[in-house]
């Protein structure tokens, strides 16, 4: 298993790396937006949705939805490259 997984690390196309960067850094801010309930508040100085917390979930809600939508499409840009052997 690692002989084969070694080379793939390796030679991770640029659209796989980008995927996953932004697949991790949006389930990074979800995770922020999750504990940090007053964030838009705290940040921009305004209050959108007058404290009811109703922005801050459709924010969440919206990452969640990109942070899949990342993950799902580094995952097949994986497979793809792993089928068609065009790593790199």
């Amino acid at each position: 298993m690692k002989q084969i997984l070694g080379p793939l690390r390796a030679k991770a196309s640029v659209r796989f790396r980008v995927e996953l960067a932004a697949g991790i850094l949006s389930a990074l801010m979800l995770v922020i937006a999750s504990v940090w309930p007053q964030w838009i508040e705290a940040v921009f100085g305004v209050d959108p949705d007058g404290g009811t917390g109703e922005a801050e979930w459709g924010v969440a809600v919206g990452l969640c939805a990109f942070t899949l939508l990342m993950f799902v499409a580094a995952r097949r840009e994986w497979k793809r490259a792993a089928a068609t052997g065009s790593l790199g």
